[in-house]
């Protein structure tokens, strides 16, 4: 018999029919992770390797049924946040993970994706900041959707990214681990603040065109780390450094994958097959 059950937890976010990313890349690697996988659908998007062809939101008031469904059934450990195409859905899962908040909860603040194609409006970004940013324990922004958060220019430099986080930090949430992949360099140099502090987390850049939904697979990563963490242990840094170690490995494994013609996913179970 386990000494602990096994957690559960929450991903909201948009659908990927090619896999890679969105609700399909966050239920593998919460599963990859030893953590039970619910979902609530916000969008139905036509997508595949090579982009974004349409987005179709799914209504407020259907993401609330999902939710207050499933909530009203399955105690959650943790909840990662993906995307969110407008206020009134982000009001609404504020409202309901208010009510019955589960110990962690991971924002990644999705709006554009690997593509390039834009998938949040306006109105929803705005959301975002000020609705969610708040909320979350941990949000893992990257440098261009950092920048749609504060309204800035995209740091181009380490020292802008150092820069950056006093805004960030003002947004509202505890921890935040700001992604420097986008930076023209050798290195892909993280940032994690804390509560006490700031830390760089870096790791060689790969060789790989396998990124389609890296930042979905590291967001819900983190957020099963920290559903596997026993309750009053605040091991944040940890579960994110685990979290990265585990994708990058998912990347260097990922050419033994066969998916599509532009942008192919990690490798989210390459522990097993």
């Amino acid at each position: 018999m386990l000494s602990h059950p096994i957690p559960n937890v929450l991903t909201i976010a948009g659908s990927d029919p090619s896999g890679g990313a969105g609700l399909q890349a966050d239920i593998k690697t919460l599963s990859a992770h030893g953590a039970y996988a619910t979902n609530v659908i916000t969008a139905v998007i036509a997508q595949n390797t090579r982009g974004v062809q349409t987005v179709e939101p799914v209504s407020a008031r259907m993401i609330r049924a999902q939710l207050d469904n499933l909530l009203d059934d399955v105690a959650l450990d943790a909840v990662k946040i993906g995307m969110v195409s407008s206020r009134e859905v982000a009001e609404t899962i504020a409202e309901a993970l208010g009510r019955r908040r589960p110990r962690w909860i991971v924002l990644d603040p999705v709006m554009v994706a690997k593509s390039g194609d834009r998938l949040v409006d306006d109105a929803g970004l705005q959301a975002v900041r000020e609705v969610l940013v708040p909320l979350a324990d941990v949000i893992t922004p990257n440098l261009p959707e950092a920048a749609a958060l504060l309204g800035a220019d995209v740091p181009r430099t380490p020292q802008a990214m150092e820069m950056m986080i006093e805004g960030l930090v003002a947004l509202g949430s505890r921890y935040g681990l700001l992604k420097g992949g986008h930076l023209p360099s050798a290195h892909c140099p993280d940032l994690l603040w804390m509560p006490d502090g700031q830390r760089w987390l870096e790791a060689p850049r790969l060789t790989t065109r396998n990124l389609h939904g890296a930042g979905c697979a590291l967001s819900s990563a983190i957020a099963a780390r920290l559903a596997h963490l026993p309750p009053g242990d605040s091991g944040v840094e940890g579960a994110i450094d685990a979290a990265k170690q585990w994708l990058h490995q998912a990347l260097q494994a990922s050419g033994r994958l066969n998916v599509g013609q532009g942008q192919g996913p990690p490798h989210h179970f390459h522990r097993w097959w």
